[in-house]
């Protein structure tokens, strides 16, 4: 079965990313997987979308004073688990691809970041880093959503349940931004004392940052974004928008504090959804994925 097609000649910021995989220091690798959405779908044509609008980025960057791509590599890795092409591909297959795929990636030292699809896919991220490392990281979640529910539309690999999968993995992690749980979602947080930064504490706390680092326990982090975990004013191409979230300047600010602080081994970007007739989600998400890059490349 085949579980990777080619991204054709688009690359992540165009002409301005030429690199090959054996110079690159960071990879984009699309995950264009969808299968479990339940309310607006689309996030299958996510990363396609993302490397598109990367090619209208600025290469250099105003914030790092640097042309990042140019003193980094940025390799566009193929597709895999492409349900555009494969609308029957089980979730097991997904995962195994996806941390198969992953495990050559970290064997290779490339930064990786993962473009989904949907949030279910970090699970097979995830497995990877677990697989490769000896000693135990954090999972660092933005999200609006707590994604810790033991199963949902019968299926234990839906995009709602994806941390409960990481929790089970025995790893620590830190939520931020959450906005939306269930009772059992509520229930699980109280019993295992999550560290939950609720996306009301950021709103109305300007030392929320150093607060929700200090909860931190690893020296290790893996970083997944769920882009609903920002204000959807700024990302509105999400399956699931929520009210609040995180603003540009929280979000960057939190994440350039986090590379400081701690080795981030790699990260996710999940569930853009894109809208007709707007490029402003899909731009917004290929902007932040450059700032992680430059993030864990500063000197």
């Amino acid at each position: 079965m085949l579980l990777s097609c080619a991204t054709g000649s688009e690359q992540f910021l165009g002409s301005e990313a030429i690199a090959t995989y054996a110079t690159a220091k960071a990879v984009i690798l699309p995950i264009p997987y969808e299968a479990t959405t339940t309310y607006r779908k689309g996030c299958e044509t996510g990363p396609a979308a993302v490397i598109t609008a990367s090619q209208q980025l600025e290469a250099y960057d105003e914030e790092l004073k640097r042309e990042t791509c140019l003193e980094v590599g940025i390799y566009t890795h193929d597709a895999i688990a492409d349900t555009r092409q494969q609308p029957q591909l089980s979730a097991e297959e997904m995962l195994a691809v996806t941390t198969a795929t992953v495990s050559r990636l970290i064997a290779d030292d490339k930064f990786v970041v993962a473009v989904g699809g949907e949030h279910a896919i970090t699970t097979g991220v995830v497995q990877a880093y677990r697989q490769a490392l000896s000693e135990p990281f954090t999972v660092v979640q933005i999200d609006a959503h707590g994604d810790m529910r033991f199963e949902y539309e019968g299926s234990h690999h839906n995009h709602a349940c994806v941390m409960r999968r990481v929790l089970e993995m025995g790893l620590p992690t830190l939520p931020v931004g959450i906005r939306a749980i269930c009772r059992e979602e509520a229930e699980l947080i109280a019993k295992q004392q999550i560290p939950v930064v609720w996306d009301r504490d950021i709103a109305r706390d300007a030392d929320w940052i150093e607060k929700a680092i200090a909860k931190i326990t690893t020296e290790k982090v893996f970083l997944t974004i769920d882009v609903d975990g920002i204000d959807p004013a700024l990302i509105p191409g999400v399956g699931t928008p929520e009210p609040g979230g995180l603003s540009w300047h929280q979000t960057l600010g939190f994440l350039r504090r986090l590379f400081q602080t701690h080795q981030v081994i790699g990260c996710d970007v999940m569930e853009l959804a894109p809208i007709s007739d707007s490029v402003v989600s899909e731009f917004t998400t290929a902007k932040l994925i450059y700032k992680l890059i430059g993030y864990q490349f500063i000197d």
